[in-house]
């Protein structure tokens, strides 16, 4: 029996004709927005809250495999392997240390996967494909998408139901947002006519700058979608938990970064319009 199959079996008992998993993606071809934080942090609390769900790395940096425990470079099978069809999807499923998280991880082997699928047909629903055979487990399904609009972020576009975007607070922070909103709107109308944005989540917000707040202020006046209430601060064990290889729910517990990341799962949960 595998790991896959001890956590279905063992911590949850999976009802017939239950609803389909949540799909949320990270977007944002931006770097260092605070996509891989919010994608393990928000996982983490989400599965704290007593939910089930599988976090998807499909970064090449493979950091939200690391920042999750898992030692990326000795992985039988990640979502490399799983993408070439070299592996199932239940066999590239780990559970974590944190109960009721499991995770699809990554690494550096997925940045020659765009060349590779060159010639496969249907390479836009690759992912897809996959997790429609699982995706009902779980409660929710958490994609941290890379820094770039390639094909790996539009194969989450279309296996999600919708797309969360982490905006950094700083003077750049609407750069390039333009061209992702495009790439959406192209998915809805050529793949997925299903996906919505989630909404905008504030990331690296310094209350003792006029700048953040501008930005905030900034970003609500120009952005038509929702916002959520929750913004995450700038904090020192936000930023130390990864190197450590936990979550901030479990790195310190009390800490501003996890009392934010849980507000956050909580919005999330109880978004009833998507």
């Amino acid at each position: 029996m595998n790991v896959y199959q001890l956590y279905i079996n063992h911590s949850y008992v999976i009802q017939k004709g239950k609803v389909m998993g949540r799909i949320i993606a990270i977007a944002n071809q931006k770097g260092g927005v605070g996509k891989t934080t919010t994608a393990i942090n928000l996982s983490s609390c989400l599965a704290e809250m007593g939910k089930r769900i599988l976090t998807i790395d499909l970064d090449p940096q493979g950091n939200t495999t690391s920042g999750i425990g898992l030692e990326k470079s000795e992985l039988e099978n990640t979502v490399y392997e799983l993408l070439l069809d070299e592996c199932t999807v239940k066999s590239s499923i780990y559970q974590t240390q944190v109960e009721g998280l499991c995770i699809i991880p990554s690494n550096v082997n997925l940045s020659g996967a765009e060349i590779e699928l060159l010639g496969v047909n249907d390479k836009e629903y690759l992912l897809k494909n996959a997790i429609d055979y699982i995706r009902d487990d779980f409660d929710y399904v958490i994609i941290d998408c890379p820094p770039a609009l390639n094909m790996l972020t539009v194969n989450a576009m279309t296996t999600a139901n919708s797309i969360l975007v982490p905006i950094q607070c700083e003077y750049y922070a609407l750069e390039g947002l333009s061209q992702l909103i495009h790439t959406i709107d192209l998915v809805q109308q050529r793949l997925n006519p299903n996906v919505v944005i989630e909404g905008v989540v504030f990331t690296m917000y310094d209350a003792r700058t006029n700048l953040s707040m501008q930005v905030v202020e900034n970003v609500k006046e120009n952005l038509n979608t929702m916002i959520y209430k929750t913004i995450i601060p700038r904090n020192v064990k936000l930023a130390e938990a990864p190197s450590h290889g936990l979550p901030i729910n479990l790195y310190d517990k009390k800490s501003a970064g996890a009392e934010s990341y849980r507000l956050l799962a909580k919005e999330i949960i109880n978004r009833k319009d998507l």
